[in-house]
């Protein structure tokens, strides 16, 4: 079955935790097809918003459990998606995800790596400018979720 592209535009969850030395964390994973670190986004799921589309993906991709902190999103960036032959350009629009916990098995598990990045050191891993601003504005934000 054909994934329909949805105009190019997708929904991500930025996991997020504080360390015990209260510095923000950052998960990325790794994508499928490249290796580049990345944060979980899917394509829209019909009958779902998009923060539940998030969330779904946070887990179907890192075995993430935990909560999408606000009704909107916290930002958005531009990329090209590869697919076969071609690139599309897709606008994912980011929610902000407080992790709870990882589950030791997920659909996605042998398919991806992940790990936990100081959110400095997240920012310079991402290949996305727009990802990267999102990550430094919402690490460095006074505001407390």
């Amino acid at each position: 079955m054909k994934k329909k592209l949805h105009d190019g535009k997708q929904f991500a969850a930025l996991p997020w935790r504080v360390a015990e030395d209260g510095r923000w964390e950052i998960m990325l994973l790794t994508s499928r097809e490249t290796g580049r670190w990345v944060i979980p986004k899917g394509w829209p799921i019909k009958g779902r918003k998009p923060a539940e589309v998030a969330r779904q993906e946070a887990y179907e991709e890192a075995g993430l459990i935990g909560r999408i902190i606000g009704k909107s999103a916290v930002g958005s960036y531009h990329y090209g998606k590869r697919l076969a032959n071609l690139v599309v350009p897709c606008k994912v629009r980011v929610f902000l995800f407080q992790v709870e916990r990882q589950l030791e098995d997920w659909p996605e598990k042998d398919q991806r790596e992940t790990q936990w990045f100081d959110a400095h050191n997240a920012a310079l891993l991402v290949e996305e400018d727009g990802l990267t601003e999102i990550i430094d504005r919402i690490s460095t934000s006074s505001r407390t979720w």
